[in-house]
């Protein structure tokens, strides 16, 4: 009796969603459409944003936007898929939205409107609401890569706020385009603009990870 009375006290001490948070949707984008700086100016975004959520445990953490680039400048593609650790991932509420990186690109996520949170634990706007901003900046396929081909889907590598396009993906897993249930790759967007990505469904947001 007295050790299941321990036991029940601890479980009942500890905390719901002990599990740090390793994943959100930024909560708000860098309004100036798809430039965010590049690649490093999104990572920066994350961290600030991570760090600003004064959410428990995600102090030191590395943080990574999903987000692929294409080859420039001497430089590599850049895969979204391999720039944000193995996982597992957990949102702000402590459920865990995906193990590792073929979960996240599988049918078997958690990944959907009522857990693709913000960094302060809030459901983003999806289709159906008003604004609705469902559309999530990724540059990248189905599988969390980029494109081959030499159109613009990453909005000049995440510098333009104009010219170009890229790859959204719906959070809440909804709506139009090729594929309008993909978290990561439903369509393209309209352009880079402010304008063009409130325009579509947007407003700029994107994903960020945790890689420790």
């Amino acid at each position: 009796m007295r050790v299941l009375t321990l036991l029940l006290s601890v479980t009942l001490a500890a905390p719901a969603g002990a599990q740090s948070m390793s994943f959100f949707i930024t909560s708000a984008g860098s309004g100036d459409g798809a430039n965010l700086g590049g690649l490093e100016g999104a990572d920066a975004r994350c961290r600030q944003l991570a760090d600003a959520s004064g959410a428990p445990g995600v102090a030191g953490k590395t943080w990574r936007a999903y987000l692929s680039a294409k080859a420039a400048g001497g430089g590599p593609a850049v895969n979204a898929r391999d720039r944000i650790g193995a996982g597992p991932w957990y949102n702000a509420k402590g459920v865990m939205v995906a193990r590792d990186v073929a979960d996240l690109h599988s049918d078997n996520n958690r990944l959907g409107k009522e857990n693709s949170l913000t960094e302060e634990g809030a459901v983003v706007n999806g289709r159906g609401d008003s604004p609705n901003q469902h559309d999530i900046l990724t540059g990248s396929l189905l599988d969390g890569t980029v494109s081959p081909d030499s159109s613009d889907t990453t909005c000049n590598n995440w510098t333009s706020n104009g010219t170009g396009a890229a790859y959204v993906g719906h959070h809440d897993r909804v709506g139009g385009g090729a594929n309008p249930t993909s978290w990561n790759s439903a369509h393209l967007s309209r352009g880079c603009s402010q304008q063009n990505l409130v325009g579509t469904g947007g407003n700029g947001y994107f994903y960020c990870f945790a890689i420790n």
